[in-house]
């Protein structure tokens, strides 16, 4: 697709869009999708993505991944993908940049503690989180709490891994979730827009591929480990044998560059293979599908699996990784138990929203305190509040 065709028809039209919660005049010089990206690279949560960790705690080294830097190399590649399938890239593009919005700090180690902290409290979930920030804690506008998004925005976050509700599902829906959508319809029993499901994928794509460079320059693991894993095996072969006198730092590169391009074409194939398949002619049939249409092929999704098996046992697991997730659990639940007992000690303006210690609405306020943290400042927090050496 260029710069001057259409939309598809299958595509979400900006100027079909379901509009936002709070009414808007809309601006003259940007899409409201458009307006919508803006919004959310502007925002508080989207700065804080630069410290807040995916595998490596920030201090680790200058060199790894964040939150920030995986969000933009996800909004590449959905970008990329939405226009060779004609899709909105506006729509995809802001989906990507906010996808993580609702991450703790030292990533899916902080979640997980503040999940078990939380559950006498409804517990946590990044997804909601990330609702919440962008309908609630964002304090930006006069006229409203949140960053009002317009309604595709909003359902392609909250439901971009599908549905919500529906025969298939029994767990209950996360809390800030029901509430939001109580007065606010996102139609969770259905599959989201078709560029919700590009960012979607193209996280998969990019958290794969990039957490092989981080890992084996990381040392968890070396380029040889790989060579039983599928088509990640076979690209590095072919790499080294292209290129025996290259830096093994430029290896990695090239075989990374190479893989990402593979699935990406992948994506693009079987898309456009189910487009024709089930003769999908409209954004609501996208929706209204009961399947992904967005997706890998068959073999390209056994080879995704093997992928995140060898991720899981040779680097999400390693020792190395093991001791930053340890040391980042009990960070984050030595931080929420002291001040959910003791909510004195939270900042002045959250001390005004308690209702007292061990209450539920505290335990919120301080889950919404804890998951907003980058991971400098949870580690500052932490010595500020347990070492006795520590100025206040």
């Amino acid at each position: 697709m260029t710069v001057d065709q259409p939309l598809a028809p299958y595509a979400c039209n900006p100027e079909q869009s379901r509009g936002r919660l709070h009414a808007e005049t809309e601006s003259q010089t940007r899409s409201p999708f458009q307006r919508d990206r803006d919004r959310i690279i502007h925002c508080a949560a989207f700065r804080r993505l630069q410290y807040k960790t995916q595998v490596f705690v920030y201090h680790e080294g200058d060199n790894f991944r964040t939150r920030l830097t995986h969000s933009l190399e996800v909004a590449q590649i959905a970008r990329s993908i939405s226009r060779v399938l004609g899709l909105n890239e506006d729509l995809s593009e802001a989906l990507a940049l906010a996808h993580d919005l609702g991450h703790t700090c030292f990533g899916h180690a902080g979640e997980d503690a503040l999940q078990e902290v939380t559950a006498p409290y409804g517990g946590f979930d990044h997804n909601a989180q990330s609702l919440r920030i962008v309908t609630k804690l964002e304090k930006r506008y006069a006229d409203f709490d949140g960053l009002n998004l317009t309604w595709e925005t909003l359902e392609g976050l909250v439901k971009h891994n599908g549905p919500l509700t529906g025969p298939s599902h029994t767990r209950p829906l996360p809390g800030a979730i029901a509430e939001y959508v109580d007065g606010h319809d996102l139609e969770l029993d259905t599959y989201p827009s078709a560029e919700a499901q590009v960012a979607a994928l193209a996280d998969d794509i990019a958290y794969n591929n990039h957490d092989i460079d981080d890992g084996l320059r990381a040392g968890l693991f070396r380029i040889e480990d790989l060579r039983d894993v599928p088509l990640v095996g076979p690209v590095f072969a072919e790499v080294r044998a292209l290129y025996p006198e290259a830096d093994a730092s430029l290896q990695i590169h090239e075989a990374v560059r190479r893989l990402i391009g593979i699935m990406i074409m992948d994506c693009i194939e079987e898309t456009r293979r189910r487009i024709n398949e089930f003769g999908i002619q409209t954004a609501d049939d996208v929706r209204q599908l009961g399947r992904p249409l967005v997706a890998f092929s068959a073999e390209m999704r056994e080879n995704d699996a093997a992928l995140k098996k060898f991720l899981f046992a040779n680097m999400y697991r390693h020792y190395m990784v093991n001791r930053m997730t340890s040391k980042a659990r009990r960070v984050v639940k030595d931080l929420f138990n002291l001040l959910l007992a003791e909510p004195e000690c939270l900042p002045p303006h959250l001390q005004r929203g308690s209702e007292g210690s061990g209450s539920p609405k505290t335990a919120r306020l301080v889950a919404d305190y804890i998951a907003s943290m980058t991971d400098r400042f949870a580690l500052d927090e932490y010595r500020r509040l347990f070492d006795m050496q520590e100025k206040p």
